[in-house]
């Protein structure tokens, strides 16, 4: 019995002794949760959110660029006040339902204090009352619906609105183009290409421009010969194409195989190099399209951040990488100038809307490779100008007469 019972008390001791963890395990627990506090002092996280799967991939490839070259330049010199910035990338593949969905999951992020994104409008719109509820800024390098900033004080764009785009377009072609009598208006049916056709038929309108057909086509179409017979038919001497490269270059396509000759003109969603393959170069040739920035050889800062692009990323960069790169930039100011560590997670997003709500005039702009960006009372960008491009011999170019002064 006595055996018996001192052997069940070593064999006690020896389970209750191999259940407790070692020195060496309880140091490294300590080590890793104190690694895991350092590491999130060190960091200043902030979410990109983008389309980079789907119909409008080739945007969301820039725009992830166009971060990744900022973040490189702000960490390499330092970092802002000596924290890394690190950037997350979301993907709401240019959907409403996705864009949501990363929107909730970005504003539940502890750690994440402000997002770049989203490009689409209506992605924009849709996590537009899921930021104001968690009082994060979202700041678009994209979208311009003429809604997205007057919707929320929590929303800011480093780019022009649709009411000044599509009012433009039309000046373009009544103070340029002075053939054109007649125009014929294609629409993506998304909030994009609805926002951008009013804005250009009103101004078209005002101005004498005749408008003698309206089609609209959803995403997924591919097939546009029904309306191109009935666009065709109306004989006009210009169509304006409110939608997206992908689109836009079938359109062009068909149009010119079914013996279409108007004249096309196009806005910003058609500034991308898809549309050149996806129409073919000979299809395009002579196409206009408005942008909101072009990159020249008389900008210093410009050039230098496009030499910067090619050497990280082995392409030339476009409108929208450069857009990017200025509102991430922006975002790491305001981290720089408002980021205080004590304060809870609230307290830092919102010094950053109010930093940004902040820059309402010229002497506070930021100047960047896209120029001087400050802000209206609604957050939206109030003097920068839109651009004009034409397809020549294949490439989008500069056109040579430029509407800059136009408000």
């Amino acid at each position: 019995m006595r055996m018996w019972f001192v052997g069940v008390l070593i064999l006690g001791l020896i389970t209750f002794s191999g259940c407790q963890p070692s020195d060496k395990t309880a140091d490294n627990a300590t080590d890793n949760t104190t690694d895991d506090t350092q590491e999130a002092q060190q960091e200043l996280k902030i979410a990109v959110a983008a389309p980079l799967t789907g119909g409008s991939a080739a945007f969301g490839e820039m725009i992830r660029k166009g971060a990744e070259l900022k973040q490189k330049e702000i960490n390499e010199a330092g970092g802002i006040n000596g924290r890394m910035l690190t950037i997350v990338f979301k993907d709401d593949a240019g959907k409403e339902s996705e864009a949501t969905l990363v929107a909730e999951g970005i504003a539940n992020d502890k750690k994440i204090l402000a997002v770049v994104g989203h490009f689409n409008s209506r992605c924009t719109l849709s996590g537009q009352e899921i930021y104001d509820r968690a009082g994060i800024v979202e700041f678009s390098p994209g979208s311009t619906n003429i809604t997205v900033c007057e919707l929320s004080k929590w929303t800011f764009r480093n780019l022009y609105h649709d009411g000044f785009q599509g009012k433009f377009i039309a000046q373009y072609i009544d103070d340029v183009l002075t053939e054109i009598e007649t125009v014929a208006v294609f629409f993506h049916n998304d909030d994009y290409g609805r926002g951008l056709r009013d804005a250009f038929v009103a101004e078209a309108e005002k101005i004498g421009l005749m408008i003698v057909a309206s089609e609209a086509y959803e995403e997924d179409t591919t097939n546009f010969k029904a309306q191109l017979t009935s666009i065709k038919a109306k004989k006009p001497d210009a169509i304006f194409i409110s939608g997206l490269y992908a689109q836009a270059g079938l359109i062009v396509k068909q149009a010119r195989e079914a013996g279409v000759t108007s004249q096309f003109y196009g806005a910003d969603g058609i500034d991308n190099e898809v549309f050149l393959t996806t129409a073919g170069s000979r299809a395009a040739e002579g196409t206009y399209i408005t942008t909101p920035f072009v990159f020249g050889e008389d900008d210093p800062k410009a050039k230098e951040m496009a030499a910067n692009f090619v050497e990280h990323h082995n392409v030339p960069p476009d409108t929208w990488a450069a857009l990017t790169y200025d509102a991430v930039g922006m975002i790491a100011e305001a981290l720089e100038k408002t980021y205080n560590p004590e304060a809870e997670l609230a307290e830092n997003r919102k010094a950053i809307r109010e930093h940004l709500a902040a820059i309402d005039t010229p002497e506070e702009g930021y100047m960047g490779v896209t120029g001087l960006t400050y802000f209206d009372h609604n957050g939206d960008t109030v003097n920068k100008p839109a651009y004009v491009k034409v397809v020549k011999d294949g490439k989008f170019v500069p056109a040579e007469k430029q509407l800059l002064d136009k408000k």
